[in-house]
């Protein structure tokens, strides 16, 4: 399966260094580029993308007002942000809205390419160190009082599971922690997903903080 990417940052030296590493993947297509969010909207809707990379920082319309947009399309891609550091609030409202997580743009390929293709299946915790302390600082803002009743719908294992999802745990180590195989951590994440009415592994850690079941600097 070939994942169309459309690639939006303002500038070309950061396009053309993207679009080399796409290209150095048969598996991964570039679909478009922009310079500016309102061109990341207009090629997302004509091109229909599975993936689009998203800086946040452009003009005429940023990087968060983009994702906004097309996240609110039928069927939409998934959302990467790139950053460069210390816009913490800026990614965790695009994350809040669905997108799939975010890279610093000092990421190496190996973690640009692995991100693009997990962002597809929700399989993995993007930046996971990062994304965590995003999460635990604006947690600290959330009142917690209403996270029994939300996931009483959880069986205790599927919440045991979701605590260690929070921590950034991947499905492999989940399976190895718990002595299960992989495919059962799986259908546990899958189930915890859709119970919540959940996109992907990213809005759960947030759920997961902002209803207590774990708290900010817990090790």
């Amino acid at each position: 399966m070939t994942l169309r990417v459309v690639i939006a940052d303002d500038d070309p030296m950061v396009r053309t260094g993207l679009t080399l590493i796409l290209d150095a993947h048969g598996d991964l297509e570039l679909a478009g580029e922009a310079a500016d969010g309102e061109q990341a909207v207009a090629v997302v809707a004509r091109e229909r993308p599975d993936v689009v990379l998203l800086d946040i920082r452009m003009p005429r319309m940023d990087g968060l007002a983009a994702a906004h947009a097309i996240l609110a399309r039928p069927d939409p891609p998934r959302v990467i942000m790139l950053t460069t550091f210390d816009l913490d609030e800026y990614v965790y409202d695009a994350i809040s809205a669905g997108a799939s997580g975010f890279l610093l743009k000092d990421a190496s390929p190996e973690r640009l390419v692995s991100a693009i293709r997990h962002a597809v299946t929700g399989d993995t915790l993007l930046a996971p160190a990062i994304t965590r302390r995003l999460i635990e600082r604006y947690a600290r803002r959330t009142d917690p009082a209403a996270g029994p009743s939300r996931l009483a719908c959880l069986t205790a294992r599927e919440r045991e599971v979701l605590r260690m999802i929070a921590h950034g745990m991947t499905n492999a180590e989940i399976a190895a922690s718990l002595h299960l195989a992989e495919t059962t951590i799986k259908t546990h994440v899958s189930r915890i997903l859709a119970k919540l009415s959940l996109r992907d592994r990213i809005q759960a850690v947030i759920v997961a903080y902002e209803t207590g079941l774990v708290q900010p600097g817990e090790p």
